[in-house]
């Protein structure tokens, strides 16, 4: 069974090399999952109400909170591959 970490690294990669951008719903799924494995919860202060795009990057990753790393990497692997 190929080694989790190894799937993320790979899926972060595979990321940048998309033959179509994503929706902006699916991009801001991609920025919480990846933020998510990496990093873990949500602890930064909620941006101000004029920063829309980091009010809803920071939205994407809150919506997270409590998923364990493993999992998130899982499910950021899972959905790079689905765009492939």
């Amino acid at each position: 069974m190929p080694d989790l970490q190894t799937d993320f690294d790979a899926a972060v990669a595979s990321s940048k090399k998309l033959a179509e951008r994503p929706d902006n719903a699916t991009l801001l799924k991609i920025y919480g999952l990846y933020k998510q494995a990496s990093v873990g919860d949500n602890t930064e202060k909620k941006p101000g109400f004029s920063d829309m795009i980091g009010r809803a990057k920071w939205d994407a990753w809150n919506g997270l909170k409590g998923t364990s790393s493993d999992d998130a990497k899982r499910q950021y692997a899972q959905l790079i591959e689905s765009l492939s």
